[in-house]
């Protein structure tokens, strides 16, 4: 009876041996024979009849030994695939596209949205009535201040005017009469013979009556004058006219508010345009220091069509868009600006001498920030942390991290780690697609690194 319940106790120690090293040992066939080749120790299948007849003892110790192999050949195995992980440069090198960082004069700008401003817009209406006789502009002609633009009928303001001037003359020899009479009487008063005091005095009364009258009618004359002239509508600015708003032979009257013509001055001309109140404190301390240009770039941002300077800012932040709102005065001699035309406004606030540059696309997001993949002497690569002060027109400014004539891969950078040796191609980025190297079989490429491994550095390329 012991016996039988020894031999079960073997068989079941020989049965759990097996199961560990079945578990214990890589799944593809190559790899267990290659593993149970290298420990020396017999498979699995081969151990079951021949250990059925031996102690427990031996049986035990047999186990013991093929768990132990098995376990050692697993480990050899995974810890020859990290090595080869990590030996980058054992593997082909990866193409990139690259660039040198270059030292130049970086304007620090902010933008902004904004339309173009008028800087002086007049709607032009007639100060006196009468019948539009003339038309003497054309629509969208430039016009000087003092041109003519509207003709009205002059002939009762001449009419007027000529009544006037003989009511004052009229008056001036009545008032010229008198002072001769008023003289007379002042020669006889102390006499007393001809003229009392009352009648001298009368006299007197009457001068002054006369000379106020005369004033009055220098006065109506000034105005038949004035009234005259303004029958000869003329442009108030420099400018352009606009659409023509009357016909010769309308009747137009002073003070009902219909304009004739818009002239609008468009040099200079203004641009209205907000920036974030972020740089409200920049702008205005660099506006303190010196005069700040602003730059016009037309819709699409990528040609300038005109410069001025900042004139105005406004006096409050607005605070359902958080924006401040600026004004900047152009020259526009060649006219390229119109007034109602929207633009992009670049503000220059500085520039920064000797600036780092590389193209913006060099620059990478990573979990302790931005960096850059440069370039060492041996081919290799490395993560570079980075300070970028602004981004502007695909180019990144370097406040920290990288100096004059330092390469960085500007393309490529998904197919990289730390270490990892490249081959820089020449061409435009856009050509990687065709030079890129096939995927072969669980992902892995011409490199021979699994994409899975790219990581392993602990730099998030992304």
């Amino acid at each position: 009876m012991r016996g039988s319940v020894k031999l079960l106790l073997m068989v079941a120690a020989v049965v759990v041996v097996a199961l560990g090293l079945w578990f214990l040992t890589p799944r593809g066939g190559d790899t267990a024979t290659s593993a149970h080749a290298q420990d020396g120790s017999p498979s699995a299948a081969d151990a079951g009849p021949a250990q059925n007849g031996t102690s427990g003892e031996g049986m035990g110790a047999q186990g013991g030994t093929q768990a132990q192999g098995g376990t050692q050949a697993q480990g050899g195995t995974q810890a020859k695939s990290r090595a080869n992980q990590h030996e980058p440069n054992q593997q082909k090198p990866v193409p990139v596209f690259a660039a040198a960082a270059e030292a130049s004069n970086v304007p620090i700008v902010v933008r902004g949205i904004g339309s173009v401003a008028a800087f002086n817009s007049v709607a032009v209406k007639s100060r006196v009535d009468g019948n539009i006789v003339g038309v003497a502009f054309n629509e969208g002609q430039f016009v000087h201040a003092g041109d003519l633009l509207i003709q009205l009928d002059p002939r009762p303001y001449q009419a007027q005017l000529a009544q006037t001037v003989a009511t004052e003359a009229k008056d001036a020899a009545n008032l010229a009469n008198a002072r001769l009479d008023l003289a007379r009487y002042a020669a006889l008063l102390p006499q007393q013979l001809a003229v009392t005091r009352q009648q001298y005095d009368t006299q007197r009364a009457l001068v002054a009556q006369l000379e106020a009258q005369v004033k009055t009618d220098q006065a109506q004359v000034d105005t038949a004058k004035l009234n005259l002239e303004y029958a000869s509508i003329r442009s108030p600015i420099d400018g352009v006219t606009g659409l023509r708003l009357v016909d010769i032979g309308n009747l137009v009257q002073a003070g009902a508010g219909t304009s004739l013509v818009v002239v609008t001055q468009i040099k200079p001309i203004g641009l209205i345009f907000t920036v974030p109140e972020r740089n409200l404190t920049d702008i205005r301390e660099q506006m303190a220091r010196h005069p700040l240009p602003v730059l016009a770039f037309n819709g699409d941002d990528n040609k300038q069509v005109a410069s001025g300077n900042l004139s105005v800012i406004s006096n409050q932040v607005d605070q359902s868009t958080g924006t401040i709102t600026l004004k900047a005065v152009f020259p526009n001699q060649d006219a390229t600006l119109w007034p109602g035309e929207f633009v992009n406004a670049h503000l220059v606030l500085e520039v920064v001498e000797n600036g780092v540059t590389v193209p913006a696309a060099a620059v990478q997001m990573g979990p302790s920030g931005s960096f850059v993949y440069a370039i060492k002497p041996d081919a290799t690569v490395e993560p570079r942390p980075v300070t970028v002060t602004q981004v502007e027109a695909d180019a990144a400014l370097i406040g920290k991290g990288l100096k004059a004539g330092d390469k960085v891969v500007v393309s490529g950078q998904a197919d990289l780690a730390p270490g990892f040796k490249v081959a820089v191609q020449q061409g435009a980025p856009g050509q990687m697609n065709a030079q890129e190297p096939e995927i072969g079989p669980e992902g892995v490429g011409s490199t021979g690194i699994n994409t899975a491994a790219a990581g392993a550095g602990g730099i998030n390329p992304r």
